[in-house]
């Protein structure tokens, strides 16, 4: 399966850190966040990976090179401005990337093994989103998502009952990836996509992880690498 890593954004809310470093290399617990995410997908059996590039590129194509750090063949493409995450996918694409897709943020540090769990347990379905429990849904920045019986019903949901907090990580198999053309925005993001395909009948799976661990705020560089100052 090939895998399409988005390392593009500018952390905005870890300035000053990601004035001089990107996010997906800042470390948790101690190591950078992009190099723990690689040796996951490895784990889940992906062997190419494009990695989409943007604010301070160079820095995370040096880090990662061609991957074989990792056991990977890691390839790159670059998204200079912004777009949304629909357009880091389509980008990736133009570069090489074939459908089944899975897609995830570089900024994300996942419980072990649920990377290669979700992979599993999507199969079948046209396309799938991985939901959490932990951390609890916070929006805008982090929405719920409505699951029945497996499958997802509502990308973003409005029920502030719901749980369920949607994690950066989703596949998207050869009936999903047409959708990403047309999109309204931008931005164009891959939550409209993904709800498009919902209402145009195709199965999208509703996949639980366990809990993931990101950098929000600076702070959270202490906090996520230097534990025994948790209070």
């Amino acid at each position: 399966m090939h895998a399409v890593v988005m390392a593009a954004g500018e952390g905005t809310r870890l300035r000053p850190l990601t004035e001089l470093w990107p996010k997906p290399i800042l470390p948790i617990d101690g190591r950078p966040v992009i190099a723990t995410l690689l040796r996951e997908l490895a784990d889940a059996g992906c062997v190419r990976v494009t990695v989409v590039t943007g604010y301070l590129a160079e820095q995370v194509e040096e880090l990662v090179g061609d991957g074989s750090g990792f056991l990977l063949d890691v390839r790159f493409a670059r998204q200079p401005v912004v777009l949304g995450s629909a357009d880091a996918v389509r980008r990736a694409l133009a570069a090489g990337a074939e459908p089944p897709l899975l897609v995830t943020a570089a900024d994300t540090v996942y419980t072990a093994g649920d990377v290669r769990r979700f992979v599993e347990a999507a199969g079948g379905a046209a396309g799938a989103l991985a939901y959490r429990l932990l951390p609890a849904p916070d929006p805008p920045h982090r929405n719920a998502v409505r699951v029945v019986d497996g499958f997802v019903e509502r990308v973003l949901d409005d029920d502030p009952a719901n749980p369920r907090a949607a994690a950066p990580l989703w596949l998207l198999g050869p009936d999903v990836v047409p959708i990403l053309d047309g999109l309204p925005g931008p931005p164009f993001e891959l939550s409209v996509a993904i709800q498009q395909a919902i209402d145009a009948g195709l199965a999208i799976a509703g996949v639980e992880i366990g809990p993931t661990r990101d950098l929000t705020h600076a702070v959270d560089l202490v906090k996520e690498n230097f534990h025994y100052l948790t209070p």
